[in-house]
């Protein structure tokens, strides 16, 4: 599990003063590449190496309403790779340590010159090994 901390802009705020629906999608991205990147995997090389990873599927269940300035824990973790889909799990938290949403995205592995599934690198799968759980 990833922890990555950002807190509620102004900008992010709908006119009942609460973070607006739509951002959490953008807060899950940062969760999830920041988790990624401790593992060693960068999507910019990713990409380079010809790999993309676009979201497949996206659910979030809100739970209570975060608000402008509050800080937002988005804990990320990888809950499996199933053949080309990754499935991350989210849990987000505010400072009171208030359950604010919950989630889960599938990202699916492609080939950048075809954009069809194809299998994860060899080299991230190595890096989930260790994570595996049995």
């Amino acid at each position: 599990m990833h922890d990555t901390i950002l807190r509620v802009r102004y900008s992010e705020t709908d006119q009942m003063g609460y973070c607006y629906h739509g951002n959490y999608a953008q807060y899950f991205e940062v969760g999830r590449v920041e988790a990624l990147r401790e593992l060693g995997v960068s999507y910019k090389k990713m990409e380079e190496q010809g790999v993309m990873l676009p979201v497949m599927n996206l659910a979030i269940h809100y739970k209570f309403p975060a608000k402008y300035d509050d800080a937002l824990t988005i804990s990320t973790k990888i809950s499996e790779l199933e053949g080309a889909r990754l499935h991350f799990d989210y849990i987000v938290t505010n400072e009171q340590k208030q359950l604010i949403a919950t989630a889960t995205v599938t990202l699916v592995f492609v080939k950048k010159e075809t954009m069809r599934p194809s299998s994860p690198p060899t080299s991230f799968i190595e890096l989930l090994k260790p994570y595996e759980q049995h």
